[in-house]
């Protein structure tokens, strides 16, 4: 039996427009059948998780839909193109990924809910220095993060 020869598979397209989904990436172990569909379930749940977190002040949403658009990139286009361009769980997405914006009630909240964990584990979970002052780096290095993204679109001055 003749077979062709193998070809490289066609590349995906650039998004037509800011508001469609970015490309899928494919290839590597990432693209095994059960590491897909393990990718799947992790894109399910932090679905889940992302959308619960923007309703619930205590739980950062967008991280968690972040992790499940890039599951689904691996996994599902249907999925991800649905989170993607979803009318109320797509909105956060876009935004970061088309200006890498953090709102600044997103930021304010995260901030807080990082002071608060901090103070919870220094008062009531460590018995030493050393894990108040691993987190505390750690949190000062995702707070130092959160606070240089912008939080609006970079306005351009265009003068005549």
């Amino acid at each position: 039996m003749d077979r062709p020869p193998p070809s490289d598979p066609p590349s995906d397209p650039p998004p037509a427009s800011p508001s469609d989904p970015p490309p899928r990436r494919r290839g590597g172990i990432l693209s095994a059948p059960g590491v897909r569909h393990g990718l799947f379930v992790l894109g399910l749940v932090c679905t889940g998780l992302g959308a619960a977190g923007l309703l619930l002040p205590f739980m950062p949403g967008t991280v968690f839909l972040l992790v499940a658009l890039w599951a689904f990139s691996r996994s599902s286009d249907r999925f991800h193109n649905w989170l993607y361009t979803h009318p109320l769980l797509g909105g956060p997405l876009r935004h970061w990924h088309e200006h890498r914006i953090i709102p600044l009630p997103a930021k304010i909240a995260a901030l807080c809910f990082m002071g608060a964990s901090l103070a919870y584990v220094t008062l009531f979970v460590a018995e030493d220095w050393v894990l108040p002052s691993i987190v505390g780096a750690v949190m000062a290095l995702v707070a130092a993060y959160i606070v240089t993204r912008p939080h609006r679109r970079a306005t351009v001055k265009i003068e005549p």
